[in-house]
């Protein structure tokens, strides 16, 4: 258990390990149940909006809930899987998670989902985690500390690229920018946010457009993560996500390095 907290600056220094590893174990526990290639061995229902869940979301949402409130037990908790309770509101700190981002990817054995996992501060991602587990990739960050892939530094560098953008996301958006800025390379849609902002991240994405609707437990994370790389994510008025709201839903927004933010920003309100 860490000890109440004044400032980020007292934030234990093992803290990040322990969401490291919390993040690995719940890909762990994920891994029996999914089907590469075919239909998950976990049990599946329907939620609102015809949003699928299976008993593995829910497994994790309990583990990493009962780890990552054991760590910290002052934070609140905001998560896709547990009823929300409005006691976060006034909480300092919050953990934010998802405990698998792509479930509909996840339950038709798609590889692209991930564990996200982040702790806000005063409605500030302060630290993040996105964990891959079939890609064996976890992205993580703590403000001021940089970002990482498996133990390797992430930094997008500010030159200009000259070859075609590489852009991922919602088709009616991808047309929209294409229309504005000219010809892209158009990538598969990837079916985690966490995971398709990350990739800005890593530099595997030049552009990840994100429709509205996007909730805080998809994008906390990810967004502490382009930070740390040098990348912004913002909507399309330049202005950066805020968290921990009474209502946790976002608008239309873009990820990219700091050098193109202007420009692709531009883009999409032409």
């Amino acid at each position: 258990m860490i000890a109440m907290l004044a400032s980020l600056s007292e934030l234990d220094p093992s803290l990040a390990s322990s969401v490291r590893d919390a993040a690995r174990q719940a890909g762990a526990m994920a891994l029996p149940f999914f089907r590469e290639g075919a239909q998950t061995a976990a049990r599946l229902w329907y939620k609102e909006r015809s949003s699928p869940v299976t008993e593995a979301d829910i497994a994790l949402d309990s583990f990493l809930k009962d780890h990552l409130l054991g760590i910290l037990p002052e934070a609140g908790w905001l998560s896709e899987e547990t009823a929300d309770d409005p006691a976060r509101l006034s909480r300092r700190f919050v953990w934010i998670v998802d405990p698998i981002d792509g479930t509909r990817a996840f339950a038709t054995g798609h590889p692209d989902w991930s564990i996200s996992i982040a702790l806000v501060m005063e409605g500030r991602p302060v630290l993040g985690v996105v964990h891959a587990p079939i890609h064996d990739h976890l992205y993580e960050a703590s403000l001021g500390g940089g970002a990482f892939r498996n133990g390797e530094r992430l930094w997008i560098s500010q030159e200009k690229r000259q070859e075609r953008l590489r852009v991922a996301g919602p088709k009616p958006l991808v047309d929209r920018f294409e229309h504005s800025i000219g010809p892209v390379e158009r990538l598969p849609k990837v079916p985690s946010l966490a995971l398709r902002l990350v990739r800005v991240a890593d530099r595997t994405i030049d552009v990840g457009l994100v429709s509205s609707n996007a909730a805080d437990w998809d994008i906390a994370a990810a967004d502490l993560i382009l930070h740390e790389a040098g990348a912004l994510l913002t909507d399309f008025q330049g202005t950066p996500p805020p968290y921990n709201r009474p209502d946790p839903s976002h608008g239309e927004m873009a990820a990219v390095a700091a050098w193109l933010h202007p420009r692709a920003i531009e883009a999409m309100r032409t």
